[in-house]
């Protein structure tokens, strides 16, 4: 009886020990901290994607997936729900992608924004508003990688299709045109060869009967450059205080001052005598008339004037008394 007592009382101080280890470790992996629940829908596949694993803002740890299921509202699609630090700045431009860790192929959420908004996301509301869901990295290369094999099956299509039978015989028929117009244009480059010897000499000819032409018109560019540094001499000379332009300039200066002199002093005096002559000659004038008209006025002198009206001897007859 002793020993069933004894091994009844290890048996429950064990189960009390492994009681106390179980409390004590959800002790310490407690998460004290708040935390908001968010979902997500995705239609692509989350393979490695479990419970527990890690969601991550940027690359910093902001929480836990809680649960996954699938999409009630979106038939086909995957609902992952999460449980996020309150501290997360999770807003209306906040958007998730499937993320993978190295090697092993553990996959977590990664949380990013694009900053087009700073407005929260509300977590107050049930049942939890949703962020949008992005194919990740593995998903677009996967993609493209369809694509590029799509495009490359049709490539080859498209090459078999070019070295078909008929397609090789149009090949090798443009080959052989190829060669024969190679032929021929190495018939015609002889040809031309010796066609062009003879107006290769003609051309050196030419050639030199301009080098001739070039040497007469250098002379004659020489003597052009003598003749205007002659002119530039002769230029300078008369520009030169002293010279023909300050001499012209002189003359022409001692001319306008005789002009004025003329204008101003000799021609009022050769007016006026001008005019004395012009009266002495009208003067004479009237003496001619008179004696032309009286001539023995020359020696009797002029005939007394007649006497006016109301004067004595007044006649309205003259001639009689």
């Amino acid at each position: 009886m002793e020993n069933k007592s004894h091994a009844l009382a290890a048996g429950a101080f064990v189960l009390l020990m492994l009681t106390l280890l179980v409390a004590l470790a959800l002790w310490l992996t407690r998460d004290t901290q708040s935390q908001r629940v968010y979902e997500l829908s995705s239609a692509q596949a989350i393979s490695g994607l479990q419970p527990q694993a890690a969601v991550r803002f940027k690359g910093v740890n902001v929480g836990k997936v809680s649960a996954i299921g699938f999409d009630r509202q979106t038939p086909g699609n995957v609902l992952i729900r999460i449980a996020v630090d309150e501290q997360a700045p999770i807003t209306e431009s906040t958007f998730a992608t499937l993320g993978f860790q190295g090697v092993t192929g553990l996959a977590f959420i990664q949380l990013d924004d694009t900053g087009a908004s700073k407005v929260a996301l509300r977590f107050d509301v049930e049942p939890p508003a949703r962020i949008p869901m992005r194919p990740g990295l593995l998903a677009e290369l996967s993609d493209r990688g369809l694509r590029i094999l799509g495009q490359l099956e049709e490539t080859t299509q498209r090459v078999n299709t070019l070295l078909g039978d008929e397609n090789q015989k149009a090949v090798i028929g443009a080959i052989d045109s190829i060669g024969q117009a190679a032929r021929g244009l190495q018939q015609f480059s002889q040809q031309t060869g010796k066609l062009m010897a003879p107006l290769a000499k003609e051309s050196s000819a030419t050639l030199k009967t301009l080098q001739a032409t070039s040497d007469r018109v250098g002379d004659s560019a020489d003597e052009a450059r003598v003749s205007a540094r002659a002119f530039r001499t002769v230029t300078e000379r008369m520009n030169e205080p002293g010279g023909t332009l300050d001499q012209l300039s002189q003359g022409v200066s001692t001319l306008g001052a005789s002009a004025q002199t003329l204008n101003t002093v000799t021609l009022p005096h050769l007016n006026r005598a001008l005019g004395d002559t012009a009266r002495m000659a009208r003067q004479l004038g009237r003496v001619a008339a008179e004696v032309s008209d009286n001539p023995q006025a020359l020696l009797l002198g002029n005939a007394p004037v007649a006497p006016g009206p109301g004067e004595t001897g007044f006649s309205e007859t003259p001639g009689q008394p």
